[in-house]
């Protein structure tokens, strides 16, 4: 079970964008989060990813409070979750190939030998052929690089999934293939989804629950 509690969160402590935000997902649950853009969705989406510190409240994974987040988060739990962003090319290194960028978390946690055999099937698995995972984010278009990004966040095989506006860039044929990716993937592994947005008909067909903004945050 992942819940937060009482989440005050935002970027001035004088001025948080979350106020006492409660949300609970269960293991294998998809779960859409709607509400209009600028309330502090993406905010609470970190703090469920364990990216941004919240000023009160309390994210716990399995009854398992967490203490530390970011880079302080233990890595067991930081792997846990898997995130992608609203905008692929604020969450990519301009650097990378889309290759490299996949493998990213695997060389990070120190499974580099697994590279050469997960990377070339996750590619596939998203729609990525050989030729594109050679080249760079600027090479791509928004599409193709959100594929990587998706890859990239189930490469480590988490039990949690967080996606924070994932299509909301995409065409939707995009938007349709990367959203069966995730539910192929939510099937065969049981993770629990977190869907943050604002269209109310991608996320009711997405998701078997959805909540929306002014049931979950007081004040």
């Amino acid at each position: 079970m992942l819940e937060l509690t009482g989440i005050t969160a935002g970027y001035d402590r004088r001025a948080p964008v979350v106020r006492g935000a409660h949300l609970s997902l269960r293991p294998g649950e998809s779960l859409g989060l709607l509400g209009p853009s600028g309330c502090g969705k993406s905010t609470l989406a970190r703090v469920a990813a364990l990216l941004h510190r919240p000023d009160r409240g309390t994210v716990a994974f399995d009854g398992r409070a967490v203490t530390g987040f970011r880079h302080e988060a233990p890595r067991e739990l930081r792997t846990a979750v898997g995130v992608v962003f609203q905008q692929p090319r604020l969450s990519a290194d301009p650097r990378l190939r889309l290759r490299d960028l996949i493998a990213e978390p695997l060389r990070s946690t120190g499974r580099r030998g697994e590279v050469t055999s997960i990377v070339p099937e996750l590619a596939e698995r998203v729609g990525l052929g050989a030729d594109l995972l050679e080249r760079r984010p600027h090479e791509v278009s928004d599409g193709q690089l959100q594929r990587a990004c998706l890859a990239r966040a189930l490469v480590l095989r988490p039990r949690w999934l967080v996606c924070d506006e994932m299509t909301a860039m995409l065409d939707a044929s995009t938007t349709a293939a990367l959203v069966g990716v995730v539910e192929e993937y939510r099937a065969e592994s049981g993770a629990g989804l977190l869907a943050v947005g604002h269209d109310p008909v991608l996320l009711g067909r997405w998701c078997r629950r959805t909540t929306h903004w002014e049931e979950i945050v007081k004040g």
